[in-house]
């Protein structure tokens, strides 16, 4: 694989790298490249199942993390083929298989496909009311790559999109404290507020010059007030879950860890730094880990 046909934030010298030339750029597609994108979709579902106090749930856990690794990547290759023109103007983005026409649209819709069929297969082994909220997703996730033409916060709709497994995680288990499940999608919702801008941050100069539209953009010189606060939102909300779980303040000491590792994302966040964002966004796969210890702890003490 040469230099330029490899997107900057790519972590491709893993398997991806090892793969023969036919196959690589589909894996590319699917971002399997990157595996930040399967965690920060994973640990969501993995929050729902182990707070809802269902002890471990090993098969469950690894089925949820293979759906989320399919859909994760179907959703990027959906994405590409919608974004192939604007892909095309962004220089992070512009030798992309799809944008650069290393993959053709017809082998992205049919790659598209396989990917979902994956994810089908993981919907059913789930429970019927869990499988109705798994695909009550569909019509969010299909509109999301709309939202950055039409809305400063198109980091909002990916917020209410990619934190889905939380509900689907906690309605696999049981169907009751309702309450718990709304305030952990919540603290979802804002965890991905967050990370989704830091995220935005390397492509402010182009996104502005090609129309695209992003809340890294619309905060301007508060970007990093805006990142504290959708992380503070985000401890607030999980508090929340616990405290309607538990109203057991011992309980909420669960959640310092993750709250030190926002402090210093926050604390250390370099907006002008183009490596110091890409290193802060993928750092939220162990505050995902971190959240996920804390509901368990809570869920099954």
């Amino acid at each position: 694989m040469t230099s330029d046909q490899i997107t900057p934030d790519s972590e491709h010298r893993g398997f991806v790298g090892l793969l023969p030339a036919s196959l690589r750029d589909f894996a590319l597609l699917a971002r399997f490249d990157r595996p930040i994108g399967w965690w920060l979709l994973f640990w969501p579902c993995a929050w729902g199942v182990w707070l809802s106090g269902s002890g471990v749930q090993w098969q469950l856990v690894l089925w949820l993390l293979l759906g989320s690794i399919a859909m994760r990547g179907a959703g990027c290759v959906y994405n590409d083929i919608v974004d192939a023109d604007l892909d095309r103007q962004v220089a992070r983005t512009a030798v992309r298989p799809v944008a650069s026409g290393r993959v053709s649209l017809k082998a992205a819709w049919i790659w598209l496909f396989a990917l979902c069929g994956v994810g089908l297969l993981v919907l059913f082994q789930l429970r019927l009311e869990a499988q109705l909220v798994a695909l009550a997703s569909l019509l969010l996730v299909a509109a999301y790559p709309f939202m950055k033409r039409i809305t400063w916060w198109p980091q909002a709709w990916l917020g209410l999109v990619f934190t889905w497994g939380a509900p689907v995680g906690w309605i696999a288990m049981r169907d009751d404290l309702l309450g718990v499940m709304l305030a952990l999608y919540a603290g979802a919702f804002f965890w991905c507020m967050a990370y989704d801008t830091i995220y935005a941050l390397q492509d402010r100069e182009d996104d502005a010059l090609v129309g695209i539209k992003s809340s890294a953009l619309r905060l301007g010189e508060s970007v990093k007030a805006g990142v504290g606060l959708f992380y503070t939102a985000a401890i607030a909300c999980f508090a929340l879950a616990f405290w309607l779980l538990r109203a057991d303040w011992i309980a909420l000491l669960a959640l310092i860890p993750v709250t030190l590792h926002f402090a210093w994302q926050v604390g250390t966040l370099d907006p002008a730094d183009g490596a110091n964002p890409l290193e802060r966004f993928r750092s939220n796969r162990w505050a995902g880990a971190l959240v996920a210890a804390a509901c368990f702890v809570v869920g099954n003490a």
